[in-house]
C-alpha cells in the first residue's frame, strides 16, 4: 500500500532517471513503484522513499518548473558525506547556491545540511552563533571547519 502522504515531484520526462539517480544517493532509499502504461514511453508516475521519506517523480510535462520555493534538506554527519551529496547533484549541469542550497541537473533544489550547522547556529553562546552565521552566509557549500573556526573566534 502506498504511504499516506508523499511529495511529488513534477518532471518533464526524466521522473525515472531522477528516481534512479537519488536512490543511489541516499541511504536507506528505493524505488517502489513505476507506472507506464505504455512500454515505448517514459513512466507516467515513480514513486520512491530517500532516507526513509516517501516521494513521487511524475511525468507531467514542460509546463511546470522546480523552483527554491521547495526543496529537499538532507542532513549529513559530516564533511565527507557533504562533499559526497554535493559534487554528486552538482554533476552533469547542476549549480551551486547559497548557505548550503543546490540546484541538480534535473532542476530540483537541494539543502546539504551538516549535522554541525544548525548546532553551531543555534548555540547558547550567541557571539559564537553569530559568527558561525555570518561564516555560512558567505558559503555555498558547508565547510564545517570553516564554520567551527569562525564558532570558535579563530
Amino acid at each position: 500500500m502506498p504511504p499516506k502522504i508523499a511529495v511529488c515531484l513534477w518532471f518533464d520526462d526524466q521522473a525515472e532517471e531522477a528516481a534512479k539517480f537519488y536512490t543511489s544517493l541516499i541511504p536507506n532509499s528505493e524505488i517502489t513503484g513505476i507506472l507506464r502504461p505504455d512500454a515505448s514511453r517514459p513512466a507516467v508516475m515513480v514513486n520512491f522513499t530517500l532516507g526513509g521519506a516517501a516521494f513521487q517523480g511524475l511525468n507531467g510535462g514542460p509546463h511546470v518548473k522546480h523552483n527554491e520555493a521547495a526543496s529537499i534538506s538532507v542532513s549529513t554527519k559530516d564533511q565527507a558525506e557533504t562533499d559526497r551529496l554535493w559534487d554528486a547533484l552538482l554533476a552533469n549541469g547542476g549549480s551551486e547556491l547559497q548557505c548550503a542550497w543546490l540546484k541538480d541537473r534535473f532542476g530540483v533544489h537541494w539543502q546539504i545540511v551538516p549535522e554541525a550547522l544548525p548546532k553551531y547556529l543555534g548555540a547558547s553562546d550567541t557571539e559564537a552563533a553569530g559568527r558561525a552565521m555570518q561564516a555560512m552566509l558567505g558559503m555555498k557549500k558547508i565547510v564545517v571547519a570553516e564554520l567551527e573556526a569562525a564558532f570558535r573566534g579563530a
